[in-house]
């Protein structure tokens, strides 16, 4: 046993004298003491309080005596499913098991349970009767209320009565695990912490719960979908811990689920002494003969900058976990783990990222957050973004500048994502922040995620217009030219999310079929517990405005929407045939270069129809005048009717200049996105005329205005 990791089993707790520990911390992963793992952190946590902890990791399920590797704990038992929900981690969109687990040692699969928090807490229920426990982890904080499961296809009810647990500490639960561990120390009965922010508990009454909304019961939410829109908007404006209420929801008449108000985020210093905790770094030594655990090999050398995201994808559960107000770690915190980085075996010198749900956010988005919360009723970037963000990247600058010159550092770079509206919006530094970024930090490719082309899904997905994107992609292929780089932009691109039909479908493909390459990984729409997109699935109407939404949601249709953005693939040959034909959009099967197919028994086309080359991310022939197909719709030329006969959604697009392609490397699709001139006169930052930066120069320097910078 290594001192350095926390007891996993009774050897491990005599070695340090111990005959009890004060909590268990059961987890669905494989033990992995590093701070991108929950379980290390709430640990490690505790450890630094003063309390005893040991871990029993991936136990048994089949047996009960797994939960008492340890024996009963002073205080209680916690339980986490895991850094993932345990359902995603088995299953994919499709609903097929899948054959690997990350988090598991050698990657085997199988090593946890459907639904793993519900069954380990019943589980220890078994055995340990009276013995308080508590729900975390990404899969209790999302599941807290009533919610739909995508693999059951059902409401289900809160975690909290189907575990048998007896709290559940949602969100990032720092505060709320150290004050219910010192609520138990000092005697408190478990029953009577009701009043901790950041959790949720079982009442039998309402007698004694102040201040609340109450939400649709859960027979409501069974009778009528609509209820459980109805229900997700409130809960979705209460998810701020500044003006977030109490919320109740009625299961009968004796039966409550009451979630207290979000815990208040954590201050930078706060969030350093998180950070500063003796982790190891690794994984526990007895999974090497299997091989470690694959999962670290991600993060192992990498950053989290900050928690938090203002972005607002409908279709991601940041807001309902990390929070919308952005966390960050000072630049001293990050230069002492990235020395850390640097001492240990098997660094090459290269930190792979610095970053968290969103790399380039660094503080929150405006003065307002900090002191009085996000806007329940409006978001900081959609749908364009807010009067009051304060966009800045002079701070993310300073930082990789200061990393990048650590002695055994040779690059740092930017990989978990960036939101480039929020580039674009940073009127001062954001060009800055382009090119530092394409000279210093990107590895041959940059991922970003625009999602979709499509401004009709776009909006569903709470992602900016198809125009903010290709402006992005302008600015990112300029920097690339003047600094005679050949890298590329990777797209993520989603299919099937609502509000897809499939005339946008169609758009994608158009989309993809410019990029010159078909995309090896493409999303299908997956609704995850507690998404704004999930809900839209699951009631067909967008919760923010009750509106009715189009889902697709048989599986062959979802195929159809797939098959069209990977058309290249002869295994989909059929079905892009069956959804071109749907979408009354034949004109596509041909020999001509917009074709997605060939005709029936022609012969199949000689590799992608187009390459994308040098620092252009859409294929280079896409530049030219083409003459608009004639009754496409789609080419967005001057005067071109609009095309007749298209199925579903055709008449709201008609004169509207919506599902126009638009090629970025082109003229027309520069004057779309505001760019003036053509591309060849376009100025770096610095002024036209001014000399190429030499590489090394001072990020600090230029952040505080080294020339006028070009929007």
């Amino acid at each position: 046993m290594s001192t350095q990791f926390l007891p996993v089993n009774r050897q491990d707790m005599a070695e340090r004298g111990w005959d009890q520990v004060d909590f268990v911390y059961v987890s669905g992963d494989a033990y992995v003491d590093h701070p991108s793992f929950g379980a290390a952190i709430i640990t490690r946590l505790l450890e630094s309080h003063g309390y005893r902890v040991g871990v029993i990791a991936q136990p048994d399920w089949n047996d009960p005596a797994s939960m008492a590797a340890l024996g009963e704990p002073r205080l209680a038992f916690l339980v986490s499913a895991g850094n993932m929900d345990s359902m995603v981690n088995h299953y994919t969109v499709a609903r097929k098991r899948r054959r690997e687990d990350a988090y598991s040692p050698g990657g085997q699969a199988g090593l946890r349970p459907n639904h793993a928090a519900v069954v380990y807490s019943n589980l220890i229920r078994r055995t340990f009767k009276k013995t308080p426990i508590v729900l975390g982890g990404i899969e209790a904080s999302l599941r807290r209320l009533a919610h739909y499961d995508y693999w059951s296809d059902k409401i289900k009810r809160s975690i909290l009565l189907d575990s048998g647990a007896d709290l559940v500490s949602f969100g990032m639960g720092e505060r709320s695990v150290v004050e219910i561990a010192d609520a138990l120390d000092a005697g408190l009965s478990i029953d009577d912490l009701t009043f901790i922010d950041g959790t949720v508990y079982r009442a039998s009454s309402l007698e004694h719960v102040y201040d609340a909304v109450e939400l649709p019961s859960f027979p409501d939410l069974q009778a009528d979908p609509l209820n459980y829109a109805r229900s997700f908007a409130v809960q979705y404006a209460n998810s701020d811990p500044f003006i977030g209420k109490r919320l109740v929801e009625p299961y009968s008449d004796h039966e409550f689920v009451v979630q207290n108000p979000p815990a208040a985020p954590l201050s930078q210093a706060e969030m350093d002494a998180v950070y500063r905790l003796p982790f190891a770094r690794t994984y526990h030594p007895m999974y090497e003969e299997a091989g470690g655990v694959p999962a670290i090999k991600e993060v192992r050398f990498s950053l989290t900058s900050s928690r938090g995201c203002f972005g607002e994808c409908s279709f991601c559960a940041l807001t309902f976990h990390q929070g919308r107000i952005v966390q960050a770690r000072s630049h001293d915190s990050l230069v002492e783990e990235a020395r850390a980085i640097v001492d240990e075996p098997g660094f090459k010198g290269y930190i792979h990222d610095v970053g968290g749900p969103t790399a380039n956010f660094r503080a929150p988005a405006c003065a307002k957050q900090t002191k009085a919360g996000a806007c329940p009723h409006q978001r900081c970037l959609f749908p364009e973004p807010c009067e009051r963000l304060e966009a800045d990247h002079v701070d993310y600058l300073k930082l990789l500048e200061r990393l990048q010159k650590l002695p055994g550092v040779k690059k740092v770079f930017v990989r978990s994502g960036i939101r480039f509206d929020y580039v674009l919006a940073d009127r001062k530094h954001g060009d800055e922040f382009i090119y530092e970024l394409c000279e210093n930090h990107v590895s041959g490719q940059l991922k970003v995620a625009p999602e979709h082309v499509s401004d009709t899904v776009l909006a569903h997905m709470g992602k900016p217009p198809r125009a903010v994107y290709e402006r992005f992609v302008q600015k990112y292929e300029q920097a690339n030219e003047e600094l005679g780089k050949k890298q590329y932009l990777v797209p993520y691109l989603m299919s099937s999310h609502p509000g897809s039909t499939l005339d946008e479908a169609v758009e994608l493909a158009e989309y993809v079929r410019d990029l010159g390459y078909m995309p090896e990984q493409v999303q299908d729409f997956y609704p995850t517990p507690s998404t704004m997109s999930t809900v839209m699935y699951a009631t067909g109407v967008d919760p923010r405005t009750m509106q009715p939404v189009y889902v697709p949601k048989s599986p062959h249709e979802k195929a159809l929407q797939r098959a069209l953005i990977q058309y290249r693939d002869p295994k989909n040959r059929s079905l892009v045939m069956e959804a071109l034909k749907k979408a009354g959009r034949m004109d596509l099967v041909g020999h001509g270069r917009e074709c997605l197919v060939r005709p029936e028994g022609a012969p199949p086309a000689k590799g992608p129809r187009g390459k994308a080359s040098g620092s252009s991310t859409l294929r280079k022939a896409a530049s030219k005048a083409e003459p608009a197909r004639k009754g496409s719709g789609k080419g967005g030329g001057k005067g071109e009717p609009a095309r007749k006969g298209s199925g579903k959604g055709e008449a709201s697009r008609k004169g509207n200049g919506k599902g126009q392609r638009v090629a970025s490397s082109s003229k027309g699709a520069r004057d779309a996105a505001g760019a003036k001139g053509p591309r060849k006169e376009a100025q770096r930052p610095g002024g036209k005329g001014s000399p190429k930066r030499p590489s090394g120069s001072s990020s600090a320097s230029r952040a505080k205005g080294g020339g006028k910078t070009r929007r």
